[in-house]
């Protein structure tokens, strides 16, 4: 017996952001100066990222004003309009975030235990870098797609900047003598420092279009991994070796954890520059032809990008392979709500979303690319 598969649209959204934005000439305020001094690679990477301001769950302290998990279960409130009843009807819940609070318990039963009004239901909690929040969206579809579910909560979620501050990197700072004859090396360790944001956004997935306004039925969403071919790129709670292998933080003392900044986030900056875009576009290009879709037929494009450097080297790429997609269709917030990891992607949906100039039929594609081990995710949503 054949079965039959659901149509699946997202019909609701929501962000949440803690505080209030934070610009760029206060970012040191919010996370700390390193040995006193101000940064020597903030201005560069600013000045490439084209980032303006951020949002960290942190006072000017330092002081945590918002778990991961807090955040997460307050965009879901947002969405359901804090109503018990909606939050009741969940029966699936998957959240997928980079930066949990905690290795376990998963960041998804934790985000579960911030809604007691929830029955007991699946929750599914999708780990790795950006593309963890499209890998929540993707199960979401499924388990709506066979029946399995009729009510699910996707989400994407980070706090990054409580691995942000000053004495996560100030040891390695203070020990390292090559950060000062070598600025290169200061410049790699701090790259990402100056691009991650913290925020949290939810999706309602259902067989059923909304009765008023739009919905954006989910067409297809497609992934691949580059693992077998590429070394890892961006990482933390490891050490690269010059075998390119990484070690874990369970194979280092607690004195080599701190020694060496373990627990901070690196980024292989060359690697990244190298391979981030054009493998991008060999699955995409793929996927045009394989769905049978015309480049003209894209209404918005959505792609993910950690730094507006990537800008024209995307728009380049898709010349390149045959699938031009003009600045006009584009849609980037990174400017204003900074990287948001996992979350970035919803964002964007949302913003176009609740834009008031959708129109029935109008497609909307979505790129995910994750510089960790080079993995990428692609979705097409139609409004209707």
């Amino acid at each position: 017996m054949k079965m039959e598969f659901k149509e699946v649209y997202i019909t609701k959204t929501a962000t949440y952001f803690p505080n209030e934005p934070v610009s760029n000439d206060e970012m040191e305020e919010f996370l700390g100066l390193i040995n006193k001094s101000p940064s020597k690679s903030k201005r560069i990477v600013l000045r490439n990222n084209g980032i303006k301001n951020r949002f960290y769950a942190l006072t000017k302290e330092g002081k945590p004003t918002h778990t991961n998990a807090e955040m997460t279960a307050l965009a879901i409130r947002k969405m359901l309009d804090n109503d018990g009843e909606q939050i009741k009807a969940i029966d699936l819940l998957v959240c997928g975030t980079s930066s949990p609070d905690q290795i376990m318990p998963s960041h998804a039963v934790m985000v579960h235990g911030e809604l007691p009004e929830a029955e007991a239901i699946e929750v599914v909690s999708p780990s790795g870098v950006c593309c963890a929040g499209m890998h929540a969206l993707k199960y979401a579809y499924m388990s709506v797609k066979t029946g399995d579910a009729q009510h699910a909560v996707a989400t994407g979620s980070e706090r990054f900047s409580a691995a942000l501050k000053s004495e996560i990197f100030e040891d390695e700072a203070r020990k390292l003598k090559e950060l000062e004859d070598n600025p290169y090396i200061g410049f790699e360790k701090e790259f990402l420092r100056w691009m991650l944001s913290d925020g949290a956004s939810a999706f309602l997935l259902t067989d059923k279009m909304n009765t008023t306004g739009f919905s954006l039925r989910i067409e297809w969403i497609e992934g691949v991994s580059y693992a077998h071919k590429k070394e890892a790129c961006m990482y933390m709670g490891g050490e690269k070796l010059e075998t390119g292998n990484l070690k874990g933080y369970l194979d280092y003392t607690p004195e080599e954890i701190q020694a060496k900044s373990i627990m901070s986030i690196k980024q292989d900056v060359k690697l990244l520059s190298e391979n981030i875009v054009p493998l991008g576009g060999i699955k995409l290009s793929k996927l045009f032809k394989e769905k049978g879709l015309d480049p003209a037929d894209v209404d918005y494009f959505l792609p993910h990008m950690s730094s507006d450097f990537f800008r024209t080297k995307i728009y380049d790429q898709l010349i390149k392979n045959g699938t031009p997609i003009p600045y006009e269709k584009w849609v980037i917030n990174l400017s204003t709500l900074g990287n948001v990891g996992a979350a970035s992607v919803y964002f964007m949906v949302d913003e176009v979303f609740k834009s008031g100039k959708l129109k029935a039929g109008q497609k909307i594609l979505l790129l995910v690319p994750e510089s960790s081990r080079f993995s990428y995710m692609y979705a097409l949503l139609t409004v209707c």
